[in-house]
């Protein structure tokens, strides 16, 4: 409930989520991406004597690994297709295209990419399509920007391959979505909002939680109980981060704990800075260290991190059991 007594609408906000997937190709893959590389396309041969354009790794009929490569077209034929009106980042074209299954000439199945058209009249079942190849390739299947109208010149690809085999390839994941919070979610990042840390609770008897919870755990009731709590509080258990990593901001070692808060019954994963990474222990008392008030959103980010206040350690017997 806001100040007023009126229930508030629940917050959102779009969120992206994104991270680059990096594997080892394996001979099979790797075949086909060092192909790609040098602007051939070659399948696996399976056990009935059908090619796989792109290549499994396993025959589908005896489960063994497919190890003899053909040679197939870089054009084919659209078998299915549905229309992209709307590209998102990171897809093959930044204009209107649309998605087919293609059947390359000398293949058995389909391979899935872009075709580039003007609309959606431009393309139907049959189109006959070929191959456009990036100016610069690695490796991957963007070394095949996307597939256009017309017939290849290029013919039947042998499997001679110049060059070290393709052995990893990276991949960028990324997904946007609309996250909407839940009623208790949104109380609890309005108080961040404003310099607080509000926990929820299903009854004046029962656990608080920071950060809220939708329901209790213990009887299935709503935690739309709001509690203040203050930001101070102790650390319950940590961890000493001593490995660099990809898009680390704070040099190691440094530590990650988790800080009950006073009057909690959960805690949550903070920053623990100030003081030597050796230094930091079970039960020291900690307080918030926020960010200049100009720089709050809606996120537990406007704590910077926790450090000592100095005060004597709590007692084990006294937060053992949120361990």
């Amino acid at each position: 409930m806001g100040k007023s007594g009126v229930a508030e609408k629940p917050l959102s906000a779009p969120l992206k989520l994104e991270f680059n997937y990096t594997r080892s190709t394996g001979p099979t893959i790797g075949a086909f991406v060092s192909a790609l590389r040098n602007r051939k396309v070659i399948g696996a041969l399976g056990s009935d004597g059908r090619v796989f354009v792109p290549p499994q790794e396993f025959d589908p009929i005896t489960a063994e690994p497919l190890t003899e490569f053909v040679g197939v077209s870089d054009g084919g034929t659209v078998v299915s297709w549905t229309w992209n009106a709307e590209p998102l980042e990171g897809q093959p074209l930044a204009k209107p295209f649309a998605w087919a299954l293609i059947k390359l000439d000398g293949a058995d199945t389909t391979m899935l990419h872009a075709v580039d058209v003007d609309s959606s009249d431009a393309i139907s079942t049959g189109l006959r399509v070929r191959a456009r190849w990036a100016a610069e390739r690695v490796g991957q299947i963007q070394d095949i920007e996307c597939f256009e109208p017309g017939e290849t010149e290029n013919g039947v690809a042998t499997l001679d391959s110049d060059g070290d085999p393709v052995t990893m390839i990276t991949t960028p994941i990324m997904l946007d979505f609309m996250h909407s919070a839940s009623p208790a979610e949104s109380f609890y990042l309005r108080g961040l909002a404003e310099g607080k840390l509000i926990g929820g609770r299903s009854g004046p008897t029962d656990k608080v939680y920071i950060p809220p919870r939708g329901a209790n755990p213990t009887n299935g009731l709503p935690t739309n109980e709001q509690v203040e709590l203050p930001d101070k509080g102790i650390i319950t258990t940590f961890c000493i981060v001593n490995v660099p990593f990809l898009g680390q901001r704070i040099k190691p070692p440094y530590v990650a704990a988790y800080v009950l808060l006073d009057g909690a019954d959960i805690p949550f994963l903070h920053l623990i800075l100030e003081c030597d990474a050796a230094d930091v222990r079970m039960g020291m008392r900690v307080e918030a260290k926020w960010k200049p008030r100009e720089e709050w959103g809606y996120g537990l980010e406007n704590i910077e991190y926790f450090r000592p206040t100095g005060e004597p350690d709590a007692e084990y017997d006294t937060y053992k059991h949120h361990l």
